[in-house]
């Protein structure tokens, strides 16, 4: 009896759970049994796909680094290697840049929720990638201890590269197309020149 209890009152201090479907590469924020947030996700791709199981918000951090994966940037802060691990050799006058993660919520291992790049698949090393307003929302309603539940299969596409920039094929698996200068394949650098005759 005292443990029921105990397990009410934990659900009343937050209501909310999350269910990532990895297939639809869609995370859910569920209050009750109502859909109250939707966001598209880029989950874990081939050879480090995000583990499936029931899960709890183990660790929450607003700016949080990760300790595995980065970049490694020259004295110039060019990029030299995009897809750099710890373990990678550093050549002289370069450094290793750890990657961000901002708003994470972790919840199994080293995977967790976070606001990053969506590039329309799988692509991460094992974490749920989110828009960064929609990463905001779930940080906010999250808690540690909040319930997590990762299901599906993670859908193998043909628009998965390795390297290099990421063609564009078809539409995004979602109904709305991404905003914001993060989804654009390269940055345009446009030629300074004045505006006047």
């Amino acid at each position: 009896m005292f443990v029921s209890v105990a397990s009410v009152c934990a659900q009343d201090e937050n209501p909310f759970r999350v269910e990532i479907d990895l297939q639809q590469q869609t995370a859910f924020l569920i209050h009750g049994r109502r859909v109250v947030m939707e966001s598209p996700i880029s989950s874990g791709r081939y050879g480090h796909l995000t583990e499936t199981g029931s899960f709890k918000v183990i660790e929450k951090e607003r700016s949080h680094h990760s300790s595995i994966y980065g970049k490694i940037v020259d004295g110039y802060g060019r990029t030299v290697v995009a897809d750099a691990d710890v373990d990678m050799h550093v050549p002289r006058g370069c450094r290793f840049v750890p990657a961000p993660m901002p708003y994470f919520m972790r919840f199994h291992g080293s995977d967790g929720m976070h606001a990053g790049y969506l590039p329309g698949y799988p692509a991460s090393h094992g974490c749920v990638r989110m828009p960064e307003q929609l990463a905001i929302a779930f940080f906010n309603a999250v808690d540690v201890g909040t319930p997590v539940r990762v299901f599906g299969r993670t859908a193998r596409t043909n628009q998965y590269y390795r390297y290099g920039p990421q063609p564009q094929r078809g539409s995004w698996p979602w109904s709305r197309q991404p905003i914001g200068p993060q989804y654009e394949p390269r940055p345009q650098i446009y030629e300074s020149r004045p505006v006047y005759p």
